[in-house]
């Protein structure tokens, strides 16, 4: 049995279930090699190791882009719609993406934008084949490539730069005028000129506009109800209202953009966006229970993907703790018995080291405190049993738009739940102090009424916090 079974080789971590079944034979005839060859594999073997898990982190960083972008193929084919229809019609246009952050609304974009430019491609080499074959090149005409400028808006110096950055891309003005980057613009599509290329314009964190200058926003999105405007512009930003709050009177100038929406991501979206970027690498890093608990916990709280890849990051980084402190308690108890006789092969330190493969459910946990940790978890974590069953309980009634419940509604759904979970639940007398303990920690609010079955009880608590919690 070779050393590197032992001591993190890169075996241990491919996608093939690692072999702990050895006979004690092979270990014993292996012992002597062992003892030789103590700190050198070692050190050899944790290297490779630290290898791959930087491969991981780097596969789970934010400024890696995925080869493909999952759960975010139907507002993808969307926007890619829209931009072929303003192509081919060579009509400007607007459309705005509106989600929560973390929900692929930047990456989705920037996948957009190479399939637009691939599409373009294919289409601009498709014509061109076809009219040599007719011998009629000249008389057709293809889609240029669109000229593409993504701008994000909280890197500007000044508001106006926008408009800079658009002109610049203008090969024709026609003739020079005077004026701001924004008369300019208005000046070339304004009238017709050989301007031939569309202009996708991706203008990233839009709602920061709002609050330094809506001006700028409005002047935005007028450029594309100009009668010669070359411009297909995309606004990106986390304001899901924008269109209605700020943009109401373009609406009877006939360029209100179109909306799409980025919903938040769901617990089994989380997991498969996840799986997705480790599916590459040829070696297991995590158990799958792990990253089952990271997007649960992830859906439950906040639902930002950023917020899930730095989590799955901080537990590869507790693993990687664990096996230097493994490392280093093993060199230190293998160099101690290198004198004896005793078996150092059997010894519970291999045993030991074997586990420290994968990221497991106690790294994540531990990562997930890290992240979310809050006083109110904490205050419901150390709660006795029956109180956290009430708060699981309360869960049912103060979902969507109802805000309250009256006790006794509450203890029944709390019999319920103690009967499923095979425990016994306490009387309504007994559940009522409960509920006033509760209330006196700040959990719950309980108001007044001469019987305490009848006592509305309202929420103090989000519902993410109690999930996380339990």
């Amino acid at each position: 049995m070779d050393l590197q079974l032992f001591l993190g080789s890169t075996n241990s971590l491919h996608k093939v279930p690692f072999r702990r079944g050895t006979s004690q034979n092979s270990l014993g005839q292996s012992s002597q090699k062992l003892q030789l060859c103590v700190s050198g594999p070692v050190r050899s073997s944790n290297t490779r190791y630290g290898e791959q898990l930087r491969r991981v982190k780097e596969a789970l960083h934010l400024s890696t882009a995925p080869s493909t972008v999952v759960c975010r193929e139907e507002e993808q084919n969307v926007v890619l719609g829209f931009c072929k229809r303003c192509i081919e019609h060579e009509k400007a246009g607007s459309l705005y993406i509106c989600g929560c952050p973390g929900t692929g609304k930047s990456l989705s974009m920037e996948k957009v934008k190479e399939l637009l430019v691939n599409w373009a491609t294919e289409v601009c080499s498709t014509y061109w084949f076809r009219a040599l074959v007719n011998v009629l090149w000249f008389l057709v005409a293809g889609f240029p490539l669109p000229d593409v400028v993504s701008v994000n808006c909280t890197s500007l110096a000044s508001t106006s730069d926008i408009f800079t950055k658009i002109l610049g891309l203008n090969k024709a003005l026609g003739k020079k005028v005077s004026g701001t980057p924004l008369q300019q613009l208005q000046n070339i599509y304004s009238q017709k000129l050989s301007v031939k290329n569309m202009i996708l314009i991706v203008a990233d964190e839009l709602d920061y506009l709002i609050t330094k200058d809506r001006g700028v926003l409005h002047d935005l999105f007028m450029l594309t109800t100009l009668p010669f405007s070359r411009c297909i512009l995309i606004g990106v930003a986390n304001a899901i209202d924008l269109a209605d709050r700020i943009l109401p009177r373009l609406t009877s100038l006939n360029c209100k953009p179109i909306v799409v929406n980025f919903q938040a991501y769901s617990k089994d979206q989380i997991l498969r966006i996840l799986e997705e970027r480790l599916k590459g690498l040829p070696y297991i890093v995590f158990q799958h229970q792990a990253l089952e608990l990271c997007a649960r916990k992830v859906a439950a709280a906040s639902r930002d993907m950023r917020n899930a890849l730095c989590i799955c990051r901080s537990a590869i980084e507790m693993l990687e703790a664990e096996i230097r402190e493994s490392a280093s308690n093993l060199n230190t108890s293998l160099e101690e018995k290198s004198s004896s006789k005793q078996n150092v092969a059997t010894s519970p330190v291999f045993v030991k080291k074997q586990e420290f493969d994968i990221v497991r459910i106690n790294h994540m946990a531990l990562a997930l405190s890290k992240t979310y940790r809050s006083p109110v978890v904490d205050t419901i974590q150390s709660l006795p049993h029956h109180q956290q069953i009430i708060l699981c309980s309360s869960m049912k009634h103060f979902r969507g738009a109802k805000k309250d419940a009256i006790l006794g509604e509450l203890y029944k759904s709390y019999v319920e739940m103690c009967k499923s979970s095979l425990i016994p639940p306490a009387g309504i007398l007994e559940f009522s102090n409960i509920c006033r303990v509760l209330n006196d920690q700040g959990l719950i609010k309980l108001g007044q009424s001469r019987e305490d079955k009848l006592r509305r009880v309202t929420p103090k608590v989000d519902e993410s916090d109690i999930t996380f919690a339990l």
